[in-house]
């Protein structure tokens, strides 16, 4: 089980190993529980992401793996 306060300030990486920042908040469907968005912190510039008021909204599906960071794929 994860609990949004082990998700609190991790660091998200793309699949490939970059550094794109660290997680600000989550955006969540409180009729059904689903997380939708990551939102993002940026440590760089990284292309292929929704910037929304300097940060990036990434949306949940593009989530690979969650541990120690948070792995994103965006080629989803």
């Amino acid at each position: 089980m994860i609990t949004a306060r082990s998700l609190a300030k991790k660091i998200v990486t793309l699949s490939d190993g970059t550094i794109i920042g660290t997680l600000y908040n989550i955006l969540v469907d409180f009729r059904s529980g689903a997380i939708l968005n990551l939102i993002v912190k940026p440590s760089r510039d990284v292309e292929g992401f929704d910037v929304e008021n300097g940060f990036y909204v990434i949306p949940f599906t593009y989530v690979r793996s969650i541990s120690d960071y948070i792995v994103v794929d965006r080629r989803k």
